[in-house]
């Protein structure tokens, strides 16, 4: 899946938080409409269109600016479909995803003798990061927010992961989150910072370490946090996490979860 058709997918499973974030405000109704369109050769991968009451949501996902035809041209010619199609007013949007080079101009509308077209273009590194740390619809983008510290910001994403309640919510959040990451980040340090750091505080992780505790208090205290933390372990292996990160969670040695490896395969 492209990044672009991600996107794609996150505003049409939450229209309205995409909605609201975009025009800022409040909406009573709002439908996904259909993005085929009856003239080629615009394609339609990348774009969602939102009816509310009265107005026609167009939001075109772009990672990089630089399209054939131009992004302006573009523009025009969906308005001009969208209208002719619903004779509603189009409201259009282009959500950028990474900065381009420097030399790119950004254009914000379409202009050509007499005919002008205007559009909005919404930049994520320059969007504030709080708005979608405080929406699980929008976290995905979060990790493309605006930053002075890439890797505290990744941390605080990965945070707000642990603290969806639902265990499917957080698993699905967590899949489309680190798969956003990878536009930025280095894959080894999304990888390792959602291993270590969303399991140390995530729900699963504090369930598993209770049921550690409560064996300490069954079975007594020196040798319940012993089986613990292998009980721990072993579920993190489950989860996927190497042995060093494993080690350095639980306190473990790393000949014992070696071991623990051992006996899960055996």
């Amino acid at each position: 899946m492209s990044f672009d058709n991600l996107c794609k997918l996150l505003a049409e499973k939450h229209p309205q938080r995409f909605a609201i974030w975009i025009l800022g405000k409040e909406l009573d109704t709002i439908e996904v409409l259909k993005t085929e369109l009856s003239i080629e050769p615009i394609r339609a991968d990348s774009v969602t269109f939102l009816q509310t009451t009265g107005r026609i949501l167009h939001l075109e996902f772009q990672t990089q600016w630089q399209s054939n035809p131009p992004m302006p041209l573009r523009l025009l010619d969906y308005w001009v479909r969208l209208h002719r199609l619903y004779r509603s007013p189009v409201t259009q949007v282009v959500v950028l995803l990474l900065p381009p080079s420097e030399e790119t101009p950004i254009e914000t509308a379409f202009e050509l003798e007499s005919t002008r077209h205007e559009y909005q273009v919404v930049k994520m590194w320059e969007q504030d990061p709080e708005r979608f740390l405080n929406d699980p619809a929008l976290l995905p983008l979060a990790t493309l927010t605006q930053t002075q510290n890439p890797s505290q910001l990744l941390n605080q994403v990965a945070q707000q992961v642990a603290e969806i309640d639902e265990a499917d919510d957080r698993q699905e959040i967590s899949a489309y989150v680190q798969l956003m990451a990878g536009l930025k980040y280095d894959k080894n340090e999304v990888r390792r910072i959602f291993r270590e750091g969303i399991m140390r505080e995530s729900v699963i992780y504090q369930e598993i370490w209770q049921e550690g505790e409560q064996v300490g208090e069954q079975r007594g205290e020196q040798i319940g946090e012993q089986r613990g933390r292998s009980e721990v372990a072993r579920n993190l292996l489950l989860e996927g996490m190497d042995v060093e990160a494993i080690a350095r969670v639980t306190g473990l040695s790393i000949e014992q979860i070696q071991q623990l490896q051992t006996t899960q395969h055996s």
